[in-house]
């Protein structure tokens, strides 16, 4: 029997509380519903985001950059005639999906999220793509944050989608914030520079480097993993990219980091950094050139052990399984 996670709409589930003091900025601070991590096919992430599409009242947008699901559709379809419903999708996924609101991005970049905005109130995000394969064959992963302000960041990047204000546009106005004692940050690909705020941490790291990642073509984040000195790493990318043009998987093999490929016959589609036992990035971005200065990503950090270690369960499952 499927399990679906109590999901609370219409009322903002965060108060203002009070703020916390950094060396350049007071970050604002919220609390609320903590962050819940779901991970596909294990958990069934599209019913739980179909879900989440009936519970709300006012408004639903969305950017995906692939969908097929027909539980998704139909009740996108549904909501629309009672709610504001809104979806941008990358056009060489655009079939039938929805029919009305919905813009396409039909540039060579990718419009390559998988998000969507409840009520103003709640965000959905992660790697998983609403469709057949995403749920039911491909390793994925999910966040949903209940915080005002992150809804604001994404309902400010989805205005930018729906304006077809492509892989540009104004950087995030609140990056950093305080959510119940534990910072979030948040992070639009190519305008806030996800590259570099991956890198900024995978530099610090002192005890562990964990990641998953269906594509790895950066040099600059290999890079940061072969000097780090300090951390076990360990890593799994997605066989069939690991030997494509750029990738760096034979590098870091090469020069003795424990990385290896996956064993799922479809996608292990993960975008994942799991660093020091607390510390998880995780969203559409891929830690490839296009994710970074191309196509338009996400991320999201959060500064979490309860959310880290759920993560490094999840790994260690896909760890133990790849060759």
């Amino acid at each position: 029997m499927k399990a679906y996670f109590a999901l609370i709409f219409g009322i903002a589930a965060v108060l203002a509380v009070s703020c916390s003091q950094e060396p350049t900025r007071i970050l604002p601070q919220e609390y609320g519903i903590a962050p819940i991590a779901m991970f596909c096919p294990e958990q069934d992430c599209g019913g739980n985001l179909e879900f989440m599409i009936e519970s709300s009242r006012e408004s639903v947008h969305c950017a995906f950059f692939d969908l097929d699901l027909e539980n998704v559709i139909m009740a996108l379809a549904k909501k629309s005639k009672e709610a504001d419903v809104k979806i941008v999708m990358d056009s060489d996924n655009y079939d039938r999906q929805i029919k009305g609101n919905v813009v396409l991005d039909d540039r060579n970049q990718l419009m390559h999220n998988k998000f969507c905005v409840f009520d103003k109130s709640a965000v959905w995000t992660g790697s998983f793509n609403p469709t057949h394969n995403g749920n039911e064959r491909n390793n994925n992963n999910v966040i949903v944050l209940y915080s005002g302000i992150l809804a604001q960041n994404y309902e400010d990047e989805f205005g930018e989608l729906w304006n077809k204000t492509f892989s540009s546009g104004q950087k995030t106005k609140n990056p950093r914030i305080i959510f119940n004692n534990k910072k979030i940050e948040n992070f639009f690909c190519p305008d806030d520079k996800c590259e570099d705020e991956a890198i900024r941490h995978i530099r610090k790291a002192n005890s562990s480097i964990y990641f998953m990642a269906f594509s790895f073509t950066s040099e600059r984040i290999a890079d940061e993993l072969l000097f780090n000195g300090k951390a076990e790493i360990k890593g799994v990318v997605e066989k069939r990219n690991a030997n494509g043009q750029g990738s760096q998987f034979g590098r870091l093999k090469d020069f003795g980091i424990d990385v290896k490929l996956d064993s799922n016959p479809y996608s292990m589609h993960h975008k994942v950094f799991v660093i020091d036992r607390e510390i998880v990035i995780t969203g559409s971005y891929n830690p490839t050139s296009a994710g970074a200065f191309r196509n338009d990503e996400n991320i999201i950090i959060i500064h979490d052990r309860e959310i880290a270690e759920k993560f490094i369960k999840e790994f260690e499952k896909v760890y133990a399984a790849s060759g």
